[in-house]
């Protein structure tokens, strides 16, 4: 890895790292943008692919960010984003959270804590259009994608029973 290119890492994921209002979901349009189309480290699909392995593996959602730092760099790529997608936020809060836990209850409190829940809730809706955008759309697809929404939102059925059952539908119309 070049130093250049640790540069780069480190800004992308850095600057991403301050953004995340919402998670680290909320800056996956942004990260998709930088690592596709700008640094060309990924292709679409191969970021689509390394989303969904991060989702379904267990752990932080931020193992998104170590598998695009490995592709770019090999394992200290993946070291750097991982700790550059961290450390920013991880320190910011670690201050905010000092000086809001310091001051009383106020107007200005409040407003501030029902600003940013529709803008997280924006940014992860953007990253959802993302992600469904990188992926191939067959009506198969789509309708997968619709009748999952509505099961989720509708029910309290565990979403693994979903993904399972929308895995065997894609496998036996793949066929």
């Amino acid at each position: 890895m070049s130093p250049a290119q640790a540069y780069q890492i480190a800004m992308v994921f850095g600057s991403a790292s301050l953004l995340s209002f919402g998670g680290g979901n909320a800056v996956i349009p942004q990260i998709q943008l930088e690592t596709v189309h700008t640094y060309h480290w990924l292709t679409s699909g191969e970021f689509a692919d390394a989303f969904a392995i991060a989702q379904a593996a267990p752990g932080p959602s931020t193992l998104l960010v170590s598998a695009i730092g490995y592709q770019a760099a090999g394992i200290w790529g993946a070291v750097l984003a991982t700790a550059a997608m961290i450390l920013p936020a991880c320190l910011l809060m670690f201050f905010a959270a000092r000086l809001w836990f310091r001051t009383k209850p106020s107007r200005w409190r409040s407003a501030v804590e029902n600003g940013l829940a529709p803008i997280a809730v924006g940014l992860v809706l953007s990253s959802a259009i993302v992600i469904a955008r990188s992926t191939e759309n067959t009506l198969v697809q789509v309708a997968m994608t619709a009748g999952a929404t509505v099961v989720l939102c509708a029910t309290r059925l565990n979403p693994l029973w979903i993904m399972g059952t929308c895995g065997l539908i894609g496998y036996l119309t793949a066929a």
